[in-house]
């Protein structure tokens, strides 16, 4: 384990033991029924989850990121889709501390901190995709107000989220674009409609939907920290964040199906033995083992990095690319392992492999991951 404090560690192991004892074996009958977890996010409320990231006088247990890096995996080791319920909330719960004016975060944050108030965030457009200063949303000043017209999709927990990190264009007209960019504190209201809720392959349970944004009104001061202009720097240091924890989701699938094939190598027998000493399956199970445990180290490194303060978008997107690949892969050999047991839904194999592709995609493309890794090596003129 990574240098955490005692206490950290012992939040690691209670969330590790709820995930045993709580999730696993529901997730299956939950993620088959496509059913909100209601019972387990109340859970997690009561274990802190949703306040690891909110210091005092907000909050009261906040963890370092690789604390919460290791929380997010055990969460997706159990069922991916609950640390999606928290993984925007996070985010956005930075994006507060760091930027938030003083109001904000007096507004938001002791409710965050329960989970009383659950946070995401609203970035993709239908048209957008990775290029998020091609943006068309925008939020128009009239008087101390602004009217909001536009369409995000494949926002997650938005139908039950009580606050909305909303990235918009409060200067279509700026130069270079990203100036014209804001985050917009948004809540349930009128001329906001959560249109329809999107069909899944994986990432059952919790909601990916659309927003339509027709004639909503804000506030002024939902701007995030009061001035416009700032929203894209703003977003892309949450950004962060939520690459290193994307990447933690794929490491908790990863270990899942990963300690699937392994038992089910030592109890499966074939030719008179158990099929890990066939060479081939013996073989993937060492692939697999290698690959997660470097994807880990990848993870805590920019953890630490981004816990002490440095840039760390090239080692969170390293990091997020690697993990997501390497998830993939060995859901894919676990399937093997498992034959055609593997292809059955009464058993968790096939959710894995279902699950893990969004990881690939999710907070950036693997393919934008590789671009800034590209740019971030020429800029700083190689690896450090």
């Amino acid at each position: 384990m990574t240098d955490m404090s005692t206490e950290e560690q012992a939040i690691v192991e209670a969330v590790r033991v709820f995930v045993d004892r709580e999730v696993r074996p529901v997730a299956r009958e939950l993620e088959h029924a496509n059913e909100y977890p209601e019972k387990l996010i109340e859970q997690m409320k009561e274990l802190g989850i949703f306040g690891l990231a909110i210091p005092e006088p907000w909050g009261e247990a906040p963890v370092s990121m690789p604390c919460y890096a290791l929380v997010t995996a055990e969460l997706a080791r159990g069922w991916m889709s609950l640390a999606g319920a928290m993984g925007g909330h996070t985010v956005v719960a930075k994006l507060l501390l760091e930027y938030g004016t003083p109001e904000q975060r007096d507004h938001y944050l002791p409710r965050m901190a329960t989970g009383e108030v659950r946070a995401t965030m609203a970035l993709t457009e239908p048209g957008g995709g990775s290029d998020l200063q091609a943006m068309t949303t925008t939020a128009r000043r009239d008087g101390d107000q602004y009217v909001v017209n536009g369409t995000k999709t494949w926002i997650t927990n938005s139908r039950r989220s009580q606050l909305i990190a909303l990235l918009c264009k409060t200067d279509p007209a700026a130069t270079p674009r990203h100036a014209g960019v804001s985050i917009l504190l948004v809540e349930q209201g009128p001329g906001l409609t959560v249109s329809r809720d999107l069909p899944k392959l994986g990432y059952k349970g919790v909601e990916s939907c659309e927003l339509l944004f027709d004639g909503y009104r804000a506030p002024a001061s939902a701007v995030l920290g009061g001035t416009e202009g700032r929203g894209f720097t703003q977003m892309m240091k949450g950004l962060e964040t939520g690459r290193i924890q994307v990447a933690s989701r794929a490491l908790g699938v990863g270990r899942a199906a990963l300690d699937d094939a392994l038992r089910y190598a030592q109890e499966r027998e074939s030719f008179g033995k158990p099929i890990w000493q066939h060479q081939s399956i013996g073989n993937y199970l060492a692939d697999m083992a290698t690959s997660l445990t470097a994807a880990r180290q990848l993870i805590l490194f920019a953890a630490e990095k981004y816990e002490s303060g440095q840039r760390c978008d090239m080692e969170a997107g390293m990091a997020k690319l690697f993990a997501s690949e390497t998830a993939m892969q060995i859901a894919l050999n676990a399937m093997r392992i498992h034959g055609g047991y593997g292809y059955s839904t009464e058993f968790d194999v096939e959710r894995y492999f279902r699950d893990a592709p969004l990881m690939i995609v999710g907070e950036g493309t693997n393919e934008i991951q590789r671009n800034v890794i590209a740019a971030q090596l020429v800029k700083r003129g190689g690896l450090d």
